[in-house]
């Protein structure tokens, strides 16, 4: 039985919400979310709450119940609040810089790293071995994160690469000299 879905969500203050058959648009001071939901899951709007029904108790309605009702949590607080990933370059000579619409890394490779910034995601630079990205969207934020983290992920040995603020890098012992 799905506990998130049975959630009841409440419409934060300055949020609006609309919803055409399978269509959900939400509209809030920092911009607007529209996704089209399964029929399966019935989407209900009443008094500043959403909530979430399920149409049939079959095995895939029960796995998208908790799903949607997620997704449609993540629009309100994106709307809303909004999301933000912080990522964190270690090693010599590392670091990024912004360009136009693109972010440029020097992550100990033979040549620069060129990621292009999807449209919905901001890019900040704190120091240049400090990342912020910032979204409306969850997904897209989190997605542009695991491109950035991937183009040199965390050395359990040495520990340099690009790792989330708050990730813990499980560190390793290096080989030791035979005597």
């Amino acid at each position: 039985m799905s506990r998130v879905g049975n959630r009841i969500l409440n419409i934060p203050q300055g949020v609006e919400v609309n919803l055409q058959g399978t269509n959900l648009s939400v509209k809030g001071k920092l911009g607007s979310l529209q996704t089209t939901f399964s029929p399966l899951i019935a989407i209900k709007i009443e008094e500043g709450k959403i909530s979430t029904l399920r149409v049939n108790e079959e095995k895939t309605t029960k796995q998208l119940h908790g799903t949607t009702n997620a997704l449609i949590s993540n629009m309100l607080v994106g709307v809303s609040q909004g999301f933000k990933k912080e990522l964190v370059i270690k090693g010599v000579g590392y670091k990024a810089v912004l360009k136009d619409q693109q972010l440029e890394l020097a992550v100990g490779k033979s040549h620069l790293e060129l990621l292009d910034i999807p449209s919905d995601v901001s890019v900040e630079l704190p120091k240049p071995t400090e990342i912020t990205l910032s979204s409306i969207s969850k997904s897209s934020v989190g997605h542009f994160a695991a491109i950035v983290r991937a183009t040199r992920k965390p050395s359990p040995y040495s520990g340099k690469g690009i790792a989330y603020k708050d990730e813990v890098i499980r560190r390793k012992e290096g080989k030791t000299a035979a005597k």
